[in-house]
């Protein structure tokens, strides 16, 4: 399938690109254009060959070691791409964790983890890369159904922090929107990739929920990243998108 080159002269950052949805949202910006670097923490191996294909293919790529639970480490990552590319213009924030356990054995360190990669760097991320951005930017935050709905107990601490995504969307698109900056919320339903596999321990549980059964793509999540990243959503701002095979519905 040939895509839209509707991103050539922009340039973009994804937190969390070496593998699964990242890697794939990484691919399709390169595909339609973009020079796009992309963080990992311990992927290096699979970071390295992701941008290696990227650039023997003729694209720009740049892989930056963050861990997004560090602030500085993402305002470098910033910092290196604004460097290394020119500027920014596209800020895809999909670094994520997920921890699940009973209430009362559920750790505050893992608590604390959580809100920090899933939350606390979206809001890192968004503030320093908006620095840089002029109108016509895009940030797109990686949420989750289970924002809106958590069918297992265990889930709670996860659910939240994706919940809190939506309201940073909305807040963040009340900022920005004043400068053609445009803030938006992707949330996926299940996804076939190594954390979450479609053979995996939760999968049968999972497909009898959704409306259509089987796990998604991380070509299809990266569909609707790119529209959101491109031209014709200049207008979308604000707004939490799902893509769940109606797991929610």
């Amino acid at each position: 399938m040939t895509h839209p080159t509707n991103l050539i002269g922009k340039t973009a950052l994804v937190q969390g690109g070496s593998r699964g949805i990242g890697a794939a949202i990484v691919k399709r910006l390169v595909e339609q254009g973009a020079a796009v670097a992309f963080t990992f923490v311990s992927s290096e191996a699979k970071a390295r060959e992701l941008q290696d294909s990227i650039t023997a293919a003729g694209g720009k790529a740049l892989a930056i070691q963050a861990d997004s639970a560090n602030a500085e480490d993402i305002r470098d990552a910033v910092a290196e791409t604004v460097k290394t590319f020119g500027g920014l213009d596209i800020l895809v924030n999909n670094a994520g964790v997920l921890a699940i356990a009973p209430l009362d054995e559920f750790t505050l360190e893992d608590f604390d983890r959580t809100l920090a990669i899933n939350v606390r760097s979206v809001f890192i991320a968004s503030q320093e890369a908006a620095r840089h951005m002029k109108e016509g930017g895009r940030i797109i935050n990686i949420g989750s159904t289970n924002a809106d709905r958590m069918p297992f107990a265990g889930g709670g601490v996860y659910a939240m922090s994706k919940s809190a995504l939506v309201g940073l969307t909305k807040g963040l698109a009340r900022d920005l929107g004043p400068r053609g900056i445009t803030v938006n919320n992707v949330q996926p339903g299940p996804v076939d990739t190594d954390m979450n596999p479609a053979d995996g321990e939760f999968a049968e549980t999972l497909m009898g929920l959704m409306a259509i059964p089987r796990y998604g793509k991380s070509e299809e999540i990266a569909a609707m990243v790119a529209y959101l990243a491109g031209p014709e959503a200049g207008y979308v701002t604000g707004a939490s998108l799902t893509i769940d095979g109606g797991f929610g519905a």
